[in-house]
């Protein structure tokens, strides 16, 4: 008797603008695809698909009718809980990973965690215990959460006055999620850097059963992987210091060869 074929893990990007290259999707995708057993679907929603891996099905970036700036902030990933399914014939639960994450382990447990929630993410942990989703990582099912687009477009100021960002948003307004297990997705700088001033001197750490380390804000994953903290303010200087991160080339570039020339370059 012929047996039901294993469904793809169905992961999911977005990027618009010019903060990160085509080399972060493309990076992610090669990530992805070492780190799952099963086949993949991984789809980038993008303005701009010059040099993007032929591997990678693309699909142009939705937009969010609010007003701007923040039409093309972080908000905009709102779009993602609208109608994927006539706009792009997207169904299902899908994965979605930030560009500035580093995928360090397996995802599998990703698709099979929690099975019956719509919603899945990661803990935020500049807030821990606060009920706050990092949306750097989650689960969610296509169409299960459309009113949520459906209360920014009736009133986007009266939610920005009332939470600090769109993750606080989601995390307060959405009707029910779970978070993933805590020790499967880290915050850089809270779970890997080590504390002032041991961070002068000890490399930032990979913690034990982390499966993507997600790089909101700076520095990002280039960055860290060679010990350099950008930042303008001179004060912060004094406490923002990392050394060279190793483990950041072999789960972001995952290629020792390609690594220095990519760094030459």
């Amino acid at each position: 008797m012929a047996t039901k074929a294993q469904a793809p893990r169905q992961v999911l990007c977005m990027r618009w603008g010019s903060l990160y290259g085509v080399e972060y999707v493309n990076r992610l995708y090669e990530a992805v695809r070492r780190q799952t057993a099963e086949k993949l679907r991984f789809v980038c929603m993008t303005d701009d698909t010059d040099g993007l891996d032929p591997e990678v099905e693309a699909h142009p970036c939705p937009e969010l009718d609010i007003p701007r700036p923040w039409n093309n902030y972080a908000w905009r990933k709102l779009a993602l809980f609208d109608d994927l399914e006539n706009a792009y014939g997207l169904t299902g639960d899908w994965l979605f990973l930030d560009l500035d994450v580093v995928v360090t382990g397996g995802i599998d447990s990703f698709f099979e965690f929690a099975v019956e929630e719509p919603f899945v993410a990661m803990q935020n942990w500049t807030q821990p215990g606060k009920g706050i989703a990092n949306t750097s990582v989650f689960r969610f099912r296509v169409g299960a959460h459309q009113y949520l687009v459906d209360l920014v477009r009736g009133d986007f100021h009266q939610f920005l006055s009332q939470y600090r960002n769109s993750q606080t948003f989601v995390s307060r307004e959405i009707d029910t999620f779970r978070f993933w297990p805590d020790s499967w997705c880290a915050l850089f700088k809270v779970n890997c850097v080590p504390p002032w001033p041991a961070r002068f001197w000890q490399t930032p750490k990979l913690p034990d059963d982390a499966r993507v380390v997600a790089f909101p804000g700076s520095p990002n994953p280039p960055d860290a992987m060679v010990g350099d903290w950008p930042e303008k303010r001179w004060w912060k200087k004094i406490y923002k210091q990392i050394r060279p991160t190793p483990w950041i080339e072999t789960h972001w570039i995952g290629r020792g060869d390609e690594a220095s020339e990519d760094q030459a370059g």
